[in-house]
């Protein structure tokens, strides 16, 4: 049984957090992304420039209200990756069963 490599870029807990809502919302705003992860706004911006950078997210800022918003949404590139990412988890839950 091969074992499949995990995407480093996504083998992290709120890196793969922020993708798991990304997945479900298509976009969502930083704020949702720091109430749904629990993260502080410093480590959130860290991990969503981390995605960014893989081209796993793309991140527009704009004003809303006069008030700075950001809002992260998933890239096809992204969806790949976390699809990947998935199956080769289950690769790894998998191996021990018996055919």
């Amino acid at each position: 049984m091969d074992f499949k490599e995990l995407d480093p870029v996504l083998h992290s807990q709120l890196r793969l957090a922020i993708m798991s809502v990304l997945i479900s919302e298509e976009e969502a705003e930083f704020t949702l992304l720091k109430e749904k992860t629990n993260a502080t706004a410093g480590n959130l911006s860290v991990q969503i420039n981390k995605l960014k950078d893989a081209s796993y997210i793309e991140v527009t800022k704009q004003f809303k209200d006069n008030y700075p918003q950001t809002i992260c949404k998933i890239t096809a590139e992204g969806k790949r990756a976390f699809e990947n990412y998935v199956k080769s988890i289950q690769s790894y839950l998998h191996a021990g069963k018996k055919k």
